[in-house]
């Protein structure tokens, strides 16, 4: 909640720290500042009494820079929220597709021992004689 307040008054005060530094007028703005005359024979400039532009740019450039001191304080602030939740657990890593896969054994181990309930397997083809292998490829 003070987060979302100090960023309304923060935005407030960027805005108006804006228009008030566009509407003060320069200090050789005159005819004199034109031809070298007026300020410019000094080192900082005339120094005269403050207008209220001047003031109310004080006034915002220090709560500008108080109020972007809070916002950082304030989001840095450990216990504040996070994106990633307190309890969210490491997921595994996905297995490699680039390792070797497992040797397989010669024989698989169900062809070594008949299963009990299993029906009889179906006897192999045997292989034709030599003499019809040639007939059937005409």
């Amino acid at each position: 909640m003070i987060m979302i307040l100090l960023t309304v008054v923060h935005v407030i005060v960027c805005l108006f720290l804006i228009l008030v530094v566009l509407l003060q007028q320069g200090k050789s703005a005159d005819w004199s500042g034109t031809f070298g005359g007026g300020s410019s024979q000094t080192a900082f400039g005339q120094r005269g009494t403050a207008t209220i532009l001047s003031k109310a740019t004080t006034a915002a450039a220090i709560i500008f820079m108080v109020t972007s001191l809070a916002l950082t304080i304030v989001s840095t602030t450990p216990g504040g929220r996070s994106v990633v939740p307190v309890n969210a657990t490491t997921p595994a890593p996905a297995p490699s597709t680039t390792t070797p896969p497992a040797e397989t054994p010669a024989t698989p181990p169900a062809a070594t021992e008949p299963a009990k309930d299993a029906a009889p397997a179906a006897p192999a083809a045997e292989p034709a004689p030599a003499g019809q292998q040639e007939k059937s490829g005409k």
